[in-house]
């Protein structure tokens, strides 16, 4: 595909759900499947992700029969983010057998065979909704999908925990940690600096005047976790590997691919340790590897099941 004269989250979100599809960790998430399965019925499970975008994982847990039984809170503070999800619930369910009916505002009820999922929206910051009393200990299952890295774990953590009931489990999936590699080398010494410094990006990043997120977010869960109070499950690699097949792309995965370059591009531009012309020169060379069906792309994350006590 031609190098994107513009970029859009939504695209990018929703380009990004067979990527997450492949690298979902399958251990962590048939432990996952096999605690839900043991909740006895038939009250439905209660269900909250934070930083849901365009309900990618819904449909996804839905579609991997994971959910049967359940009320299912897609919580974002980007209210665009939101209306898409709304959007492409309802279009996504038929073509995977589910019926889907709106109840009342922002609600839709899927049912498949034995699954009854009833799916809200809420437009919230996440570190506000946190804060409510009445959102504490209501929850049995917690989900944040390439979310964690983003927040200050060591504050975030403990109140997100806040929100589950005694043994309620948390799925955080996606968390990136530390490494970045783009193929085929162009230079491996300015590669490798390149990756330091947009490591180093997201080392810094502050958001409301508070650290947010870190390039080894997933090997500091395995410390952060229990120092919060909670109980890994399970582990495992969710690694993003997206390589061309045939000299192409599945699915919209080059759009994914040009949007990483442009991120990489937006973080680094005018920074003091790159020659601007140069660096400038690697993303041309690395948009032009992705028209060429040429760039292999791995990012190394880490998934995590567990239980809040």
């Amino acid at each position: 595909m031609p190098i994107p004269s513009q970029y859009e989250l939504t695209r990018y979100l929703a380009s990004k759900k067979t990527v997450d599809d492949r690298a979902l960790n399958q251990t962590v998430m048939g432990e996952l499947a096999e605690r839900l399965a043991a909740i006895p019925p038939p009250e439905p499970i209660r269900v909250l992700e934070v930083g849901a975008g365009i309900g990618a994982m819904v449909e996804r847990l839905l579609e991997w029969e994971i959910l049967d039984n359940a009320i299912y809170t897609a919580l974002d503070y980007d209210a665009g983010l939101i209306a898409e999800a709304e959007r492409r619930l309802p279009e996504w369910a038929p073509a995977s057998g589910f019926q889907a009916v709106r109840e009342g505002r922002s609600q839709i009820r899927l049912r498949r065979g034995k699954q009854d999922v009833l799916a809200q929206f809420e437009i919230a910051d996440v570190l506000h909704f946190i804060k409510r009393k009445e959102q504490r200990g209501r929850w049995d299952l917690l989900i944040a999908n390439a979310f964690l890295d983003l927040m200050d774990i060591p504050s975030a953590l403990p109140a997100l925990f806040a929100l589950l009931r005694p043994g309620g489990l948390f799925y955080f999936t996606i968390n990136f940690d530390g490494a970045t590699i783009l193929l085929p080398e162009i230079d491996p010494r300015l590669d490798d600096k390149i990756e330091q410094l947009y490591h180093e990006t997201m080392d810094r990043r502050i958001i409301n005047g508070k650290q947010s997120g870190h390039s080894r977010t997933g090997r500091r869960l395995f410390r952060q976790i229990p120092e919060a109070v909670g109980e890994i499950l399970a582990a495992g690699a969710s690694d993003w590997v997206v390589h061309p097949r045939d000299g192409a792309y599945p699915a919209d995965e080059a759009y994914f691919l040009h949007f990483i370059v442009h991120t990489i591009g937006q973080a680094l531009e005018g920074h003091p340790a790159l020659a601007g012309e140069r660096f400038a020169d690697w993303i041309d060379r690395r948009h032009a590897q992705i028209e060429a069906g040429e760039l292999v792309y791995i990012a190394h994350q880490i998934d995590f099941l567990g239980q809040a006590h």
